[in-house]
């Protein structure tokens, strides 16, 4: 199946600060998907959330190839560097993980780390859970599995201010999100996938596809992939930001109760939802140290 798209604008993207990685593009039902394949070694897939792309993990992708791994971070179709499909209906939690899962396939990845945060975390643990040998290791940050029971009031306020901004302010709602001082480069490459209403349509969509009622698309797959959490024996960290007004650190220690191979929370102050951005260099190094104990 092809779908119809809009393809980024290249001149948005030139001189992005500490963004020098090569692109790379696989081709899946006519959508133009990019990602970053930096360093060799043990694998590690950086799965990131809304309404953001592979920018956010820059810093991080660069103390895993220092610290002798490969770093896979893609951008899902609507985001990043990869085509915008028109439709609001291409834009469900099934074909995301469907087209993140062909991309593993392509790029043959077995027993990576799956890095997650935000949207990452359902798209990411549902590939970890359902492609065992894909993933052998977990690190989960500021994310939650909405499985239909009442999401906290700060998520439902941001998406009910989603519902009624179909051109969403990124760099606004980036700007709200920083806990740390980002400069304007950094605001401005957030911005660079999103120049009009046309190419939001799927940082639009992602809130509004969230379960959060029982019934809701979406529900069923996060509760089996919560369930199967609590058999994951395997090694993984938790790894929360402190000052995040959805994910407080209280959820960070329901993560360590309920996935058997995870040993204890980290919690990283002077950082929001956005921890990678706020906190990067520090959260790559607890990463690396965490790959290193558990080889």
């Amino acid at each position: 199946m092809s779908w119809e798209t809009i393809r980024p604008d290249p001149d948005r993207f030139a001189d992005l600060p500490d963004f020098d990685f090569e692109a790379r593009y696989e081709t899946i039902e006519g959508v133009d998907v990019h990602y970053l394949d930096e360093g060799s070694g043990p694998p590690v897939v950086l799965f990131h959330g809304e309404p953001t792309w592979s920018f956010l993990y820059r810093k991080i992708i660069r103390k895993l190839v220092a610290g002798g791994f490969r770093a896979i971070a893609p951008d899902y179709p609507g985001f990043g560097k990869s085509d915008t499909p028109t439709d609001p209906a291409f834009y469900t939690f099934d074909r995301h993980v469907s087209f993140m899962a062909e991309l593993l396939e392509r790029l043959d990845v077995a027993d990576a780390c799956a890095v997650v945060q935000d949207w990452g975390g359902p798209i990411g643990l549902r590939l970890a859970v359902d492609y065992p040998d894909r993933f052998g290791r977990l690190v989960i940050m500021n994310t939650g599995l909405f499985s239909g029971a009442t999401p906290p009031p700060a998520f439902l306020q941001w998406r009910s201010f989603v519902e009624a901004n179909p051109d969403l302010p990124v760099g606004m709602i980036m700007q709200r999100s920083a806990i740390t001082q980002w400069s304007p480069q950094v605001f401005a490459a957030y911005e660079a996938p999103f120049p009009d209403a046309a190419s939001k349509v799927g940082a639009h969509r992602f809130p509004l596809i969230v379960p959060i009622a029982p019934g809701d698309e979406g529900a069923d797959e996060m509760q089996r992939v919560r369930q199967a959490l609590t058999e994951w024996t395997r090694p993984a960290a938790v790894i929360f930001g402190t000052a995040d007004p959805i994910f407080s650190p209280r959820v960070g220690e329901r993560w360590v109760e309920r996935v058997p191979g995870a040993r204890e929370l980290i919690r990283i102050d002077e950082a929001g939802h956005f921890l990678q951005e706020d906190q990067g260099d520090l959260i790559g190094d607890h990463i690396v140290a965490f790959l290193r104990d558990s080889a």
